[in-house]
Parts: C-alpha cells; sequence; structure tokens
C-alpha cells in the first residue's frame, strides 16, 4: 500500500487501541474526582519527612494532569501546608502518568511496561521529594483566602445529593474538563503516530548505531525536555518509535521526560518555587529516567515490541470506543471554535475597552484548556467576583462584578501558578 492508503489505516488502527482504554481511564478519574474528599488528599503532606513524600507520589501517580496543569495544583498542596518535598513529589511523578495514561500504556505496549512506568514515577516522585527537603528550608506557608487550586481541580462546582448526581459530575468532569483540556494534544499526538508508522520503514531505528543504549536515550531525552507532550498522546507516538525499532528503554526516557518538563513548566517551577527547586526537578527527571530507561531494556525489552506486533480484529467495543471518542471530541473542538468566534464577535463590537463593571488582566503562562479553567474557577472563588473570562488566544482575562482590588486578584492568579503581566485599569 502506498502512504496515501497507509496512513488512514494506521490512523483507525490507532484510534481503535486508544479509545477504550482512555474513555475507562476518563471516567474513572472523573468518579476520583466526584468521590474523594479534597481534605482527603491534601491530609498528611504538611511534614517536611519522606512519609510526606510518599503520599504525595502515591497521590500524584493516578491522577490525570498535564504537567501545565499540574503547576497549580502543586502549588495548591503549598499554600495549604504541603512540603516542599511533598509538592514537588507531586509534580514530578502526576503528569508521568494517570488511570487514562496507565490503561493506554497497557494496550499499547502491556502491561509489563505499564507497571514499569508507574514505578518508576513512583520513585522519581519520591526521589526528588527528598532531594527538595534536603536542600530547600522550610518556610511556613498559610492558606490563603479562597478556594484553592487543588480544591478548585477536585471539587465539583456545586452540591452533589445522591449517587447518580455524583456520577453525572464525574461524567461531566470527566468528558469536558479532562479530555477538554487534552484533546487537541490527542489528536496532535494520534496524527504524528499515524505519521510515524506510515513515514518509518520496520527495524528503521535498529539499524542505526545512535539509536541504541545511553546515546538513544540522550537524544530522546534532549527531544523530550522542552517539548510538551500529554502523557497519554504520547503513548501512540511511543509505540511507533518501537515498532520501527526504537529501543523500549529509549522511548521510556521519551514517556518519562516528555510529559514530566516542557519550556513553559520549566518556567513556572523557577518562577513560583526557586532556582534550587528546578535544579532538582530537572536534574531528577533526567537522572531517573535515563536509570530506569538503562534498567528497563535490561529486564523488559522485548515485551512491548511482542504486544504491538500481535494483530487481531477489531471487537465492537473497539470500534464504539474509537466512535464515541470521535464523536465528543467533535463537540469539544465545535464548543472551543463557539467560545472564540464569540469572543471575536465580542471585541468586533466592543473592542478592547473593558465594561465599567470589568477588569482585564494580561496573563502568562496560560497554555491549554486546562490552565484556563484553573484561572477561572482562582478569580471566582473570590466572593466579590460574578465571573472570570479567560482568553487563551490573547493571554488575557476579563473579570466582572463588585469592586475588587487588582492586587487581590493578582493573587488569586498568581496563587493558582500564573503570572500578571499588566494588570488593567478598573474602570
Amino acid at each position: 500500500m502506498d502512504m496515501l492508503t497507509t496512513f488512514p489505516v494506521e490512523l483507525w488502527r490507532i484510534l481503535l487501541e486508544l479509545a477504550p482504554s482512555l474513555l475507562v481511564g476518563l471516567f474513572i478519574a472523573g468518579l476520583i474526582h466526584a468521590f474523594v474528599p479534597p481534605d482527603l488528599i491534601r491530609r498528611g503532606l504538611s511534614r517536611p519527612d519522606w512519609q510526606s513524600v510518599v503520599r504525595a507520589s502515591v497521590v500524584g501517580v493516578p491522577l490525570p494532569l498535564c504537567s501545565c496543569g499540574v503547576i497549580p495544583t502543586a502549588l495548591g498542596l503549598r499554600r495549604e501546608g504541603a512540603s516542599p518535598g511533598a509538592a514537588t513529589s507531586f509534580m514530578i511523578s502526576t503528569p508521568q502518568t494517570g488511570v487514562d495514561s496507565i490503561l493506554v500504556t497497557a494496550a499499547f505496549l502491556g502491561w509489563p511496561f505499564a507497571i514499569f512506568k508507574v514505578i518508576a514515577a513512583f520513585v522519581t516522585g519520591v526521589v526528588g521529594g527528598v532531594l527538595v527537603n534536603r536542600v530547600v528550608p522550610e518556610t511556613p506557608t498559610t492558606a490563603e483566602t479562597g478556594a484553592s487550586s487543588l480544591e478548585a481541580e477536585n471539587r465539583p462546582d456545586g452540591p452533589l445529593d445522591g449517587l447518580w448526581a455524583r456520577i453525572a459530575e464525574a461524567v461531566r468532569y470527566a468528558i469536558f474538563d479532562l479530555l477538554g483540556a487534552i484533546h487537541l494534544w490527542l489528536v496532535i499526538g494520534v496524527l504524528a503516530a499515524a505519521l510515524v508508522t506510515t513515514v518509518t520503514p520496520p527495524d528503521f531505528f535498529a539499524g542505526q548505531e545512535w539509536s541504541n543504549g545511553l546515546l538513544g536515550m540522550l537524544v530522546m531525552l534532549a527531544i523530550a525536555l522542552p517539548l510538551y507532550v500529554c502523557t497519554t498522546a504520547s503513548v501512540p507516538i511511543a509505540a511507533s518509535l518501537i515498532v520501527a525499532g526504537l529501543p523500549a528503554g529509549s522511548a521510556l526516557v521519551f514517556l518519562m521526560a516528555g510529559p514530566a518538563t516542557n519550556l513553559a513548566t520549566i518556567g513556572a517551577v523557577y518562577r513560583t518555587l526557586g532556582g534550587a527547586v528546578l535544579s532538582v526537578y530537572l536534574g531528577t527527571v533526567v537522572v531517573m529516567s535515563l536509570g530506569f530507561g538503562l534498567m528497563f531494556d535490561q529486564l523488559l525489552s522485548a515485551a512491548p515490541t511482542q504486544v504491538m506486533a500481535h494483530a487481531h480484529e477489531p471487537g465492537w467495543l473497539a470500534v464504539g470506543s474509537a466512535l464515541l471518542l470521535l464523536v465528543l471530541m467533535a463537540i469539544l473542538a465545535a464548543r472551543q471554535y463557539q467560545a472564540g468566534a464569540k469572543a471575536r464577535f465580542d471585541a468586533a463590537l466592543g473592542g478592547d475597552v473593558a465594561a465599567p463593571d470589568e477588569t482585564v488582566l494580561q496573563v502568562k503562562g496560560m497554555t491549554c484548556g486546562h490552565c484556563v479553567a484553573t484561572v477561572k474557577k482562582a478569580l471566582e472563588s473570590i466572593d466579590e467576583v460574578s465571573e472570570a473570562t479567560p482568553d487563551l488566544a490573547k493571554g488575557e482575562v476579563r473579570v466582572r462584578g463588585g469592586f475588587v482590588e487588582t492586587t487581590r486578584l493578582s493573587q488569586a492568579i498568581e496563587g493558582a501558578g500564573f503570572q500578571v503581566v499588566t494588570p488593567g485599569k478598573t474602570n
């Protein structure tokens, strides 16, 4: 088959593998959101000891947060009294995994790979957290007025009465908050994986000396560190690289370092937690990903390729899940386009002039729908704010309501892990 024929076939095959596990993982994450109280997640993370670091990593491993979304959540933990080490452990372990990513990894690369990846994320988070507690002096923190970013991420918007209300909230959160935050990155990841499979000859990397051993891992590390890649969307790309002959250990380095870091995350960590924490954060991710990559090549390198080579006819569940996922992503894309069109229409009518009860803030650090939701909830937790409308394209947020000092609005945004560049004027 030529490329024009092979590409859509590979695209559909990847969707069939991805969709069932992704949808189940999203629903499980929604159930965690709807049923687990935020106080339970925060409890036990305040002491600067290894126990709090371990608890933070245990909490972080199943949560489906991307690298840019985990920063405000970790800062919420910190502001609620978590130790620097616990916050760092959470930041390192969380973006590498998540219940949806674990199931998708198992579907593409097999359970040995998925379990090893979970263990690697957990251990890396613990090591980073313990090191931070040793090199960063503990300073007391106090909870700020309003809901913390962790509460904003893990608390439903309104009261939930009864089992079905909680399940409905779990579904809403899974679709509109979680899938809504990553659906564009999923599209990019699936397209990239299909393209890699289509254009890369079988065993291409196996014939390249540079792709083997430590050198190949360093190449993957150099690609992954600055790149923003969603942990779930990165799995099909890694699977395609493995099929093309890339050693499994090098693919593991990509799956660990890519979701855990990117330029935006590096800047946010430096700005909010300082250079010492950033050094430990990056050093831990680099050293541990290379170490676990080398270990994986020695222990389990054959398992993922064998799983990927296994062919089977898709069942009704896979086909139905793929179609449902396509429909949901189309709905989310339409909603996003509609919101953008409305913002452009409003701007055309009123220009950039703020309404009498409106404050316009320029916000730096918003990179996805998850960031937008975090900023919105952080501002709307202030009693006087009736509505906050972030604009991802413009990098600004319009705040409406009663009079609120710009300083309070800026503190709420910075407390969520973002930076106010130029506060607008309240009319």
